[in-house]
């Protein structure tokens, strides 16, 4: 049984006649015919009497009929809402983001992305390191925003911005007077490291020349916990820059640049290649791109179809 079938049997109805019928499905009546010798075998009924020319519906027609009705209603119904999608997205995305991305990145884009597409509803999944990607993968979340690199090849990635993992210092410690940092010059101090992580896996690279004589005061995975325990004097942490922006300017914390090189971070929105976007889903990595603006042309033409969903 399908939409055609019932669509021929209403037309049969309304005209009171197979061979009217054929002519607006623009079908010969042999083939109305079957179709509806089709729906009566699959039914195991009659839905017509047939007097010579004249034909009317059996009870069970009439049943039928009215079910055929609200069946192609339905449809018709579930065609409109679905194209209304395009004109008015609605539905849910989910993100899946840390902590510092959840504080620092998300407010200002969902603050924006709801200006443009109201019906839409943003959920967060607050995850950590590799957890994002698995988040994405089960599509446990519509998207990911994560540090680069990731390792996952069936992951979709767009670079959004990039800044810089700095030595992160209160106001007035001995350290501040220096424009750099070294490995060498941590020996003397506490430090506050990430528990795990993309950055916790860098700045152990870092640290490996002096990694015997360092001190690890504290392992912490929040980022508002490595600030105020700096704040505090408990030590020195390493938090991207970006994220320590009010900290800084008000003159609580300073921010010291790595060397021999600078430790620069990239972030990425990161979806799954084979997932069709909504106009909605298409919508939220925009935004991002307008409010992280460092993005080429070349990045918008990679994104995937888009789809009314």
């Amino acid at each position: 049984m399908d939409f055609d079938q019932l669509h021929t049997f209403l037309e049969i109805v309304r005209l009171k006649s197979f061979s009217k019928a054929a002519q607006t499905c623009y079908r010969t009546q042999p083939a109305i015919s079957a179709q509806i010798r089709q729906l009566e075998q699959e039914l195991k009924t009659e839905l017509f009497e047939r007097f010579g020319s004249r034909i009317s519906l059996t009870t069970a027609g009439r049943v039928f009929a009215g079910y055929a009705e609200q069946v192609l209603d339905l449809r018709r119904r579930a065609q409109d809402e679905i194209n209304e999608l395009e004109l008015v997205p609605r539905g849910e995305l989910v993100i899946a983001a840390n902590e510092a991305t959840c504080i620092y990145v998300l407010p200002q884009v969902f603050s924006e992305y709801k200006k443009q597409f109201p019906g839409v509803q943003l959920q967060v999944d607050r995850s950590y390191g590799s957890r994002v990607v698995e988040a994405v993968m089960e599509n446990i979340a519509d998207f990911g925003l994560t540090q680069l690199p990731v390792q996952e090849k069936r992951v979709q990635v767009v670079n959004i911005y990039k800044d810089e993992i700095k030595v992160i210092a209160p106001a007035r410690h001995s350290l501040v007077e220096k424009s750099v940092v070294t490995c060498h010059d941590l020996l003397p101090f506490p430090l506050l490291l990430p528990t795990s992580g993309t950055t916790r896996a860098r700045l152990n690279t870092w640290l490996e020349p002096v990694e015997d004589g360092i001190h690890v005061s504290m392992e912490l995975d929040s980022t508002e916990m490595m600030k105020r325990f700096t704040m505090a004097g408990l030590g020195l942490s390493f938090l991207a820059a970006s994220n320590c922006r009010e900290e800084i300017a008000s003159g609580k914390l300073r921010a010291l640049t790595l060397a021999p090189e600078p430790m620069v971070r990239r972030l990425g929105l990161i979806y799954k290649k084979d997932k069709a976007l909504s106009k909605a889903a298409l919508g939220f990595i925009q935004v991002i791109l307008e409010n992280f603006g460092e993005q080429s042309t070349n990045e918008i033409t990679k994104l995937p179809r888009v789809v009314a969903l």
